[in-house]
């Protein structure tokens, strides 16, 4: 990771979009709060997280305990799973100091150590937001990236196969219009004729 001591000086976006997230520190955000927002970040396009920034775009400030940025990438990558290695700046807006953390897209998806999953996502009405990643999104997700063959998932078996299966192994012995089936009567045959008979 990267590391800038020395402040910057460079104006945040006006507004929060799907790369940029604000982040109050007046109370001190904590690490829990932090991490996620950057796996959030990490599983859409990436982006850029300011540490200091309420909501409506207002610098308010780092928390003392914050000030000192050296170990905040650290933290981030060791509470990530896999980690996600972080760019932190720190950037003097109109006098008061915050800090960028740039956040790169993940190559497949992230999590934070406690199994937390999360995405950035754009709502109807135009706001974005953090939302837990469902297993089909993850899913589709990692087969963008060819992580997981999804041809080869199993699909599962509809209700008219599970019946016939279960009706032909019901049946102790098979006949059509009298006539015992042959050992090498097709298991398709069978179950057909299991199927329509009943297994009467």
């Amino acid at each position: 990771f990267q590391h800038s001591g020395e402040p910057m000086t460079y104006l945040p976006p006006k507004q929060e979009s799907l790369t940029v997230e604000f982040k109050s520190d007046r109370k001190r955000l904590p690490d829990t709060e932090l991490v996620e927002a950057v796996v959030c970040l990490a599983n859409a396009e990436g982006g850029e997280l300011w540490l200091g920034v309420e909501d409506d775009g207002t610098p308010t400030g780092l928390h003392p305990d914050h000030c000192l940025l050296a170990g905040l990438a650290g933290m981030v990558a060791a509470r990530t799973s896999p980690s996600v290695n972080v760019s932190v700046s720190a950037v003097e807006v109109g006098g008061v100091a915050v800090a960028c953390i740039q956040v790169p897209k993940a190559q497949g998806e992230v999590a934070t150590q406690g199994g937390v999953y999360l995405r950035r996502r754009i709502k109807h009405d135009g706001t974005p937001e953090c939302a837990p990643m469902l297993p089909h999104e993850r899913t589709s997700r990692a087969s963008t990236f060819g992580l997981v063959d999804v041809s080869a998932q199993p699909v599962a078996p509809s209700a008219g196969t599970v019946e016939a299966i279960s009706c032909f192994s019901s049946c102790s012995a098979l006949t059509w219009y009298g006539q015992a089936l042959e050992a090498t009567t097709p298991s398709f045959l069978k179950s057909f004729i299991c199927t329509v008979t009943s297994c009467q």
